[in-house]
């Protein structure tokens, strides 16, 4: 239910009496003066607006009725309606019959203002309602069906497949200002601030949309993202929630492994981004020794950065010497070489596969520990 403060009451006065030249007074449902052009009278009660909140019409108070009523002066005082409910009064200073000309338009603009703040706190409300659901959806305890069905009433599509992106913002930079943005020009989009440095989007999947391109628009608009991390289609909650946690753990590998990556795909990346997820078992040793072999003998990191580009460039000969501006022949000594020291053939697809993961969990500047 909504009721009138000081700040309202307060805007109501300082709007009417910046253009009449009359003191108003706004008081509550209680007869309490709420706002006035007279400081001392806020906190005080009105017995004029009482007459008013009793019999709910227009009281008008002359000299003589004033010196009967306590903290009165003349002038008129009527009743302030929301939703054709009574929450309050608004009284003007004067002489009644030089009032009654303004007193009706008074009375509309004060009523407007009373809507206009309803509207704002019943948004707020709204958004915040919003946020708050979003969060437990995607939390362990998301699929109650009672919240599930306030989801559905608030418009939130529950039963969309959605695809989520997790950003990771440059400091300064604001995430809600973002989510406002992504959330106007996307419908249907969910928005979740992680932290104060990312922001979850989770957008409906047949919404068609370029990645690379949407990075380009959020830098020409000036906002600086890190990185982003986008997931695969996730459908229902329970998919979501574990999508949400793979683009978690896809962001978190981009920034040690691949740092000059600003946009990660974890369709590209599941498999190493799940080992990352467990670097530190013990499992993963075995896995690791290939490539550590060859760091020891690499001095200059000219083997590692051929097994890196070897890699990119799906084990295609020409287009990887190409790249590291070698000769074919050169790319091949450097295989053998490779080959030689790990105890694996980087030309099959077991030892391929081996050196791949190893080059895939290690930090882009440092040797595995």
């Amino acid at each position: 239910m909504f009721e009138l403060d000081h700040d309202l009451a307060q805007d109501i006065v300082d709007r009417t009496m910046a253009i009449l030249p009359y003191n108003v007074n706004v008081m509550d449902s209680q007869g309490l003066i709420l706002g006035s052009g007279e400081p001392e009278r806020i906190n005080t009660r009105h017995e004029g607006a009482q007459l008013v909140l009793a019999n709910g019409r227009v009281v008008a108070i002359d000299e003589q009725a004033a010196r009967c009523l306590k903290g009165v002066q003349p002038g008129i005082n009527l009743p302030l309606l929301h939703d054709e409910r009574l929450i309050g009064v608004l009284g003007i200073t004067g002489e009644p019959e030089q009032l009654r000309t303004y007193a009706e338009l008074v009375r509309m603009t004060a009523e407007m203002l009373v809507g206009q703040r309803h509207q704002q706190a019943e948004q707020q409300w709204r958004r915040q309602r919003c946020d708050d659901l979003l969060a437990l959806l995607l939390s362990d305890e998301g699929d109650s069906p009672r919240l599930i069905d306030e989801a559905r009433q608030m418009g939130l599509k529950p039963q969309l497949s959605r695809i989520p992106y997790l950003f990771e913002l440059d400091p300064g930079q604001s995430a809600e200002a973002l989510m406002t943005w992504l959330q106007s020009r996307y419908p249907d989009s969910w928005c979740v601030s992680a932290s104060t440095a990312s922001l979850l989007w989770c957008r409906p999947a047949t919404l068609i949309l370029d990645d690379q391109r949407l990075l380009e628009k959020l830098d020409s608009l000036g906002w600086k993202i890190a990185r982003v991390a986008v997931g695969g289609q996730a459908e229902g909650l329970q998919g979501l929630r574990r999508c949400y946690r793979r683009v978690g753990d896809l962001l978190a590998y981009g920034r040690e492994v691949l740092p000059h990556c600003r946009l990660l795909l974890l369709n590209r990346y599941r498999l190493p981004v799940m080992l990352w997820r467990h670097r530190s078992d013990d499992a993963l040793e075995e896995l690791l020794k290939p490539l550590r072999k060859v760091i020891a003998k690499d001095a200059n990191g000219q083997l590692l950065a051929t097994l890196r580009s070897w890699c990119e460039h799906d084990g295609q000969s020409q287009t990887c010497a190409e790249a590291l501006g070698i000769h074919r022949n050169s790319l091949r000594y450097r295989m053998e070489r490779i080959a030689e020291i790990s105890g694996v053939d980087p030309l099959r697809l077991d030892g391929m596969l081996y050196l791949y993961l190893g080059v895939q969990l290690l930090p882009y500047n440092e040797s595995p520990l």
